[in-house]
């Protein structure tokens, strides 16, 4: 079924949220499998994160914003496709009959809903795609037509290092459960926007007991309970006293099968390159879109000024850091 998904947008110049460096990341990790070649992305619709690996290594860590329970995000495995800076909309008809202000198009710039990139997530005929915002504030959030929305700096900072035809992964993971490097252990849990009610709870309570008993600590089924009820989205140590602060990084435990191991990557053979898919500055892209941020000023009925041509963005390998 196909996936509508952007609310207008404009591009901001806004500071990039960028997860600290690797070394330091306190974002709660989930229980995911990476590849251990190449460059792995996964969107955790609960968390409203969106986690790139490299060689099975976290390098980002982005918030975004996604689907709507009524137009959810598509889960399951996808793959980065086509990319387009400063492109143009063309809006769909079902789009245009619903704005009725007679604009069929919006060039590049602040007024465009695409904002300065736009980034194909799966099959073209779900319609989703990775892209900026002109309302910061809406990130992160559940607000979008099913694309996964993200702050403008950090769509173009993705859009430039992932790697076309990089797997990603629509995961949807109600709690994390991480260790710090002081040993101690934290656990998250999230609301549940599409209604799943997916969460194993017994697994995880498995995977909690295994983990004390390995490492001899003691772990409070009353706090389990209160941050399961709860469900605020913040880690929560199970293993050490009220203020104490995470030392990063953090390591995901496997504990959607119960284990009290970490999770690990997904050994595969090293994939073969792929040209990069970059369309031409200004290219069109035709999108839904709609939602929660305003309409954007109706676009002359004369003839637009081409956008000038210019060499597009190449992407690159991204570094080993989050900086």
């Amino acid at each position: 079924m196909k996936k509508s998904c952007f609310s207008l947008l404009a591009l901001v110049a806004a500071a990039s949220s960028l997860a600290a460096p690797a070394a330091n990341n306190t974002t709660a990790l989930p229980d995911v499998a990476p590849v251990s070649e190449g460059q792995h992305v996964f969107i955790n619709i609960p968390q409203q994160r969106l986690f790139v690996y490299h060689n099975g290594k976290l390098t980002h860590v982005y918030p975004v914003a996604v689907g709507k329970a009524m137009t959810q995000t598509n889960l399951g495995e996808h793959k980065i496709g086509v990319k387009a800076f400063n492109p143009t909309w063309h809006i769909p008809k079902s789009i245009q009959k619903e704005r009725g202000d007679g604009v069929t198009s919006v060039p590049p710039g602040p007024q465009n809903p695409l904002g300065p990139v736009f980034v194909r997530l799966g099959d073209p005929k779900l319609g989703l795609g990775i892209h900026g915002t002109n309302a910061p504030a809406s990130v992160p959030g559940v607000r979008s037509h099913g694309c996964v929305r993200m702050k403008s700096p950090d769509a173009l900072e993705f859009a430039k290092n992932i790697a076309t035809g990089s797997p990603a992964s629509v995961i949807y993971q109600m709690a994390s459960l991480n260790e710090d490097a002081a040993k101690n252990l934290w656990l998250a849990a999230y609301r549940d926007p599409y209604n799943k009610q997916n969460l194993d709870t017994a697994a995880l309570k498995k995977s909690i007991q295994a983990w004390a008993k390995a490492r001899g600590k003691t772990v409070s089924a009353k706090r389990v309970e209160a941050v399961l009820k709860n469900r605020t989205g913040a880690p929560n140590c199970l293993t050490c006293a009220a203020g104490v602060k995470i030392k990063g990084p953090l390591q995901s435990i496997a504990w959607t099968s119960g284990s009290a191991g970490f999770s690990k990557a997904k050994v595969v053979p090293k994939p073969a390159p792929v040209k990069e898919e970059v369309l031409p500055q200004g290219g069109e892209i035709e999108v839904d879109a709609g939602g929660d941020a305003p309409k954007a000023t109706p676009v002359p009925s004369k003839p637009q000024t081409p956008v000038p041509a210019k060499a597009a963005p190449v992407a690159k390998e991204p570094t080993e850091s989050l900086f």
